[in-house]
């Protein structure tokens, strides 16, 4: 058989090792938000070491039983944890630093998402498709610029689900917000109640946040921060 008449097999797709994978938006206000929510964490945890006690319901103090409570030394005298000492009380700048922080992770959320739906980021990186390798590590050329279902449904159970809770229980802990919307306060059982959510909300961003990293190491960390840093994807070389 003469060989004009040989079909050639379709090369196996392959990503330009410098096609963009994330736009300047997304990079912007990725970073943003990695700031903020360190800031949160370390504000957050002093808040809990102020009365590391949680309860339920619309009121909660030294002498109610809590719901659970953590054996730590609290850095408010008045707080029973069962130690004869207390931690220097920095329930001032933490307070400040929470709030400063959560409002810039607000607008900064809100930033994201309005791109998201304008540029069509939601539609074609998140929104899950037939199609797309369930290989989380180390992915195929072809699957380099794009997230595998799993990464798809967990990024809009966190960016959509988690991240609204986690806003809605921190602004029902205000008094403000509590006179201003009572019903929403009330939905989630009360102040105290909304503090007791609001922790569990955050462990399980923190808890995501552990398996994000670790995913990332696993996935290459080089590749993955630096395409998060400049935009660009470049592929790992054969081992």
């Amino acid at each position: 058989m003469p060989d004009s008449a040989v079909q050639q097999q379709p090369a196996a797709p392959s990503a330009d090792s410098h096609a963009p994978r994330h736009t300047l938006t997304v990079r912007v206000t990725h970073w943003i938000t990695v700031a903020c929510f360190l800031a949160l964490l370390v504000s957050g945890c002093e808040l809990v070491i102020s009365h590391p006690r949680f309860y339920w319901g619309e009121t909660g103090n030294v002498g109610m039983a809590p719901l659970f409570s953590f054996h730590i030394p609290s850095s408010r005298g008045t707080v029973p944890t069962g130690y004869k000492y207390v931690l220097p009380d920095q329930n001032g700048w933490s307070r400040y630093l929470h709030f400063q922080s959560a409002w810039i992770a607000v607008l900064t959320g809100l930033v994201y998402a309005l791109s998201s739906l304008v540029t069509g980021h939601l539609r074609r990186n998140l929104l899950p498709r037939a199609g797309l390798s369930l290989r989380a590590l180390r992915p195929d050329p072809a699957d380099a610029h794009s997230y595998n279902p799993l990464q798809r449904v967990t990024y809009l159970f966190v960016i959509f689900g988690l991240f609204p809770l986690v806003i809605w229980t921190g602004l029902a802990m205000s008094p403000a917000f509590d006179s201003a919307v009572p019903a929403a306060v009330n939905l989630l059982g009360g102040r105290q109640s909304a503090r007791t959510l609001h922790f569990f909300v955050s462990a399980a961003l923190v808890i995501f946040l552990l398996v994000h990293l670790a995913m990332v190491w696993l996935a290459g960390f080089r590749i993955r921060v630096g395409a998060m840093i400049t935009g660009r994807a470049v592929q790992q070389e054969d081992q």
